[in-house]
């Protein structure tokens, strides 16, 4: 009896206890439910003043940017639909985020603690964050943001809190980078190699090739450049006057936002690394590589980094090399110079030029040289059976690429000069069974189509209000084509996963990369002043990537101010439309496919205008 009268207290404590915490635990839940409401409440009011003031900045109408919207929509999947709640407003992402790339994120290595090389460069190389850690929200614009300077004055100039990093002013005072000077940054033209500015630097290398009035152009023979750790992109800055195009890369190393400070400033230029991946363009797309003190190791690996420079080099391409290597005489740079002198040779490479600090090699016409070497020379050639234009995600090969049958016969690319090149069908369309009549109607039926775009935004757009355009489904080139005649450069974007056109678009004299649109892109935000999505939606529904977190990715890249031009089917812009007041964007025009096409009727052409909002830390920078 004593022993069970002993029992039962701790019995009564126990319950006392259970009820107790199921008390705070129910007291903790209505607690947080009010600071959560009212943090969504905070949120939503945020948003809110945010759309007042993008509306009043362009001169749109308050009480349509306010009607309530529907509170669902949704895409065709097959022959369901796919329903999807539509917020009011999209939160805003911390200030510290402005300059996300989302899959070029140290912050997101750091925290996925992926075990990389940095030796091997793999830290500046693409890694994308899951779906959970998304940052699903508006990347604000840093403090004081302005809508960027008009080219071709920009070249020159940009607003210093657009971009506020100076340190490279600072760092590369002696070279002629670029000087702050009140609320601006300029640029003088000059770069690591060429102080005295990136246009002299140009007429030398042409006159080291013998090209006639020292133009490098070479009378429209040499129209495509890859610059390989271009700084802020002087060098393809300048080239833009004698009618060649440069893919300026560089990764986002210690020199942080050179490439943010081109794109700024309306010249191409994106965001890679010679690291363990191909490069995301094809074989043969540039006439001339170019090197200036890019602090690039090219003998690591078996030189593997200078055979992908090979893969991407046309037949008789040329690499300009501009290091201490080329000229200096103390025994490590002779040390070097020895080395890569014996491995290019072995790669049937020949100098076609060496004066004072500059060596220009040039690639060989054909695959004689290869077949005349030794058994068992290195670097071998590559296997028959390896896609030289596989590129997205696709390791680098210690190999050479050589040339089709066709091809060596050829003893070149068979292109026409620039700018017949631009509307001559390349001989390379038989290699995806194009014939020449699919290519001259391609571009007629685009060129038709921007005329039409361009009428339908009528007076928000003139000469100088686009630099920076990006077409998201490239095809042929036949979009960038159309705008030949405007002061704009086109990033032309060819899905990895669909034909492998973007050697057409090179061929072309244009330049483009691969991408997986369910995936961001490799550029900072607030980049490009126009985006043109031809069934962009439609094909990563297909897909089952998320649309919303398309439209986000959409909102990160376009400037402020800036067009997006939507052509889909109906159900698209259907749903597009819902997150118009979310997103802070205003519609400019609708109109059918009638009008501007003979095929593809069922197409909608839906044109936004992107709406320059700032947050409080924004305006309190402004107001400075």
């Amino acid at each position: 009896m004593s022993r069970g009268r002993s029992d039962e207290s701790p019995k009564k404590r126990l319950v006392a206890s259970v009820c107790g915490v199921a008390v705070f635990l129910g007291f903790l839940y209505v607690f947080q439910g009010s600071i959560f409401g009212s943090q969504n409440s905070s949120t939503a009011e945020y948003g809110k003043s945010l759309k007042r003031l993008g509306a009043s900045y362009l001169g749109a109408d308050d009480d349509a940017d306010s009607k309530q919207q529907d509170e669902s929509t949704s895409l065709v999947q097959g022959d369901a639909m796919v329903d999807d709640i539509v917020p009011k407003s999209f939160p805003v992402c911390d200030d510290r985020h402005s300059e996300l790339i989302p899959c070029l994120d140290r912050h997101l290595i750091y925290q996925l603690r992926l075990k990389l090389d940095l030796s091997l460069m793999e830290h500046y190389e693409r890694h994308c964050p899951p779906a959970e850690r998304r940052f699903n929200c508006l990347i604000p614009p840093p403090p004081g943001y302005k809508v960027p300077i008009k080219w071709p004055q920009s070249r020159e100039e940009v607003w210093k809190l657009n971009i506020p990093h100076t340190h490279l002013a600072q760092e590369k005072s002696d070279q002629n980078w670029m000087v702050v000077k009140g609320e601006k940054i300029f640029f003088p033209g000059g770069g690591t190699h060429f102080h005295k500015g990136a246009d002299k630097y140009i007429a030398a290398i042409a006159n080291m090739l013998n090209f006639s009035n020292n133009k490098l152009n070479n009378e429209g023979r040499l129209r495509t450049v890859l610059d390989v750790g271009c700084g802020v992109a002087s060098f393809g800055g300048y080239l833009l006057a004698s009618d060649i195009i440069a893919m300026s890369l560089a990764p986002n190393d210690v020199h942080q936002n050179q490439i943010q400070f081109a794109l700024e400033r309306g010249i191409p230029a994106y965001l890679g690394v010679l690291g363990t991946k191909r490069l995301p363009y094809p074989s043969r797309s540039f006439e001339l590589a170019h090197c200036s003190r890019c602090r690039i190791d090219w003998l690591q690996r078996d030189g593997i980094l200078l055979l992908e420079l090979d893969r991407v080099l046309r037949p008789g391409g040329y690499f300009a090399y501009s290091s201490p290597e080329a000229y200096a005489q103390d025994e490590e740079d002779l040390r070097i110079w020895r080395e890569m002198s014996a491995l290019v040779g072995r790669m049937c490479w020949r100098i076609a030029s060496k004066k004072n600090q500059t060596v220009i090699w040039q690639k060989p016409l054909t695959n004689d040289c290869y077949m005349e070497r030794e058994p068992g020379t290195r670097p071998p050639l590559c296997q028959s059976d390896e896609d030289p234009d596989a590129v997205w995600g696709v390791n680098m090969e210690t190999c050479i690429t050589p040339y089709s049958e066709h091809d060596h016969k050829a003893q070149g690319s068979e292109l026409a000069p620039w700018p017949a090149r631009l509307t001559s069908p390349p001989p390379r369309l038989a290699d995806l069974g194009y014939s020449n009549e699919i290519f001259e109607k391609d571009t007629e039926l685009w060129q038709k189509r921007v005329e039409n775009y361009w009428n339908l935004m009528g007076s928000k757009i003139s000469s100088n209000t686009v630099r920076n355009v990006m077409d998201m489904k490239a095809n042929m080139g036949s979009f960038a084509a159309a705008l030949k005649d405007k002061d704009v450069w086109v990033m032309n974007v060819v899905p990895h996963e669909g034909p492998s056109t973007l050697r057409i678009v090179f061929d072309r004299g244009l330049i483009g990369t691969t991408h997986d649109w369910c995936e961001a892109f490799s550029t900072y935000p607030r980049t490009y002043d126009l985006l043109h999505a031809w069934t962009v939606f439609s094909e990563i529904q297909a897909k089952e990537c998320s649309p919303q977190d398309l439209l986000l990715e959409m909102d990160r890249l376009v400037r402020p101010t800036g067009f997006i031009i939507i052509r889909d089917k109906q159900p698209v812009i259907d749903f597009v439309k819902k997150y118009l007041t979310a997103l802070h964007w205003e519609e400019v025009a609708t109109a059918d496919s009638s009008s501007d096409s003979e095929q593809d009727g069922n197409e909608i052409v839906f044109i936004i205008q992107k709406k320059l909002w700032l947050t409080t830390e924004s305006l309190r920078g402004a107001a400075e």
